[in-house]
């Protein structure tokens, strides 16, 4: 089996119309039910939005048999005010996933976006985690490090902090993981792809300069895009630890998960040999920002099975890993 650990939903064009309208009305009319028809859910699924081909259609395309389906982030409005209009369209996102996961059974599972607010405690988005885990059957949750989202109007703390500890307390109760991801960035200078990529850097020193992972044994994070920066940087970071007498910054980093959405064949593979096999998730984000072919290879930038079965150093054990087997683990899928 091929398990997507990063997948993003493709949603009926009124979801957004209901996010530009809360925009505009900052929530003085109140949250609307969307109630989605069935035939809207399939058609959005099945019709090309990100790529040449539609979601479905991509992951048959791609040999994906199980993705795991979570809210686009670049939408997630969490520098946004007030608070609630974040709620209700991150709730509408969620009932919508769950939707979707009922009528393509077996295909989708649910990752939660927590409804982070600026400045806002992070308590306050527990309770739609645990609904989406508890009432939904959802496996999992995307973690935001900036939900200023670069806008320059404050900044997070870094994730090592206590003001994060609730949250993992709630995860280690629920016994999911929390994949991080950073959102959309305000900043005219820095895109969103990069913002991303600095993002998922900081949160990793943020955390492996703390004692989240030794306060919290049974936590599982997921690094999102390989670990931004980090792994590519290695040799810095190892010398700052060999400096001050602590343990080497690339065993710290084994503490971690990490998924292979970087397309890039040389990357991926340094990805592996530094964190090893058993430390990565197959993820392909299909369809997305990687859904353009490559004219080098003919195939589209974001289909990596091919690039992880070229990898001849891995056995077939540790390939499995990366293809399902992590998946199942980290997530607690079982049988599926």
């Amino acid at each position: 089996m091929l398990i997507d650990c990063h997948g993003h939903t493709s949603a009926p064009q009124r979801l957004w119309a209901y996010r530009a309208l809360l925009l505009a009305s900052r929530g003085v009319d109140g949250p609307s039910q969307l109630n989605f028809t069935d035939d809207e859910i399939r058609h959005a699924l099945m019709t090309p939005e990100s790529g040449p081909l539609g979601h479905v259609p991509s992951l048959d395309a791609h040999g994906i048999d199980l993705q795991l389906l979570s809210p686009r982030p670049n939408h997630l409005m969490h520098s946004e005010q007030p608070e609630k209009i974040i709620h209700w369209f991150v709730e509408a996102e969620h009932d919508l996933i769950h939707r979707q996961v009922q009528l393509f059974p077996g295909r989708f599972r649910g990752v939660a976006a927590l409804p982070q607010c600026a400045g806002a405690p992070i308590e306050n988005a527990l309770p739609e985690l645990e609904r989406c885990v508890r009432r939904l059957g959802f496996v999992g949750c995307l973690l935001n490090p900036d939900p200023y989202e670069n806008g320059g109007r404050g900044e997070a703390p870094p994730l090592g902090e206590r003001y994060w500890y609730p949250l993992y307390e709630k995860l280690c109760e629920l016994d999911v993981p929390a994949h991080i991801h950073a959102t959309t960035s305000r900043s005219p200078r820095v895109g969103y792809s990069l913002h991303m990529i600095n993002e998922e850097s900081i949160a990793i020193l943020g955390l492996l300069n703390s004692d989240v992972l030794r306060d919290f044994p049974t936590l599982n994070l997921i690094i999102s895009h390989g670990g931004g920066a980090i792994p590519y940087q290695l040799g810095r970071f190892d010398a700052d630890s060999l400096r001050h007498g602590a343990t080497r910054f690339r065993d710290r980093l084994r503490g971690l998960y990490f998924d292979t959405v970087i397309y890039n064949r040389a990357s991926i593979e340094m990805l592996i040999k530094t964190v090893g096999a058993d430390r990565c998730l197959f993820g392909e984000e299909c369809p997305g920002i990687g859904a353009v072919v490559d004219p080098e290879t003919g195939r589209q930038v974001d289909e990596l099975r091919p690039v992880v079965d070229s990898l001849d150093f891995l056995s077939a054990a540790e390939r499995q890993m990366i293809l399902e087997g992590n998946a199942r683990r980290v997530f607690g899928l079982g049988e599926i």
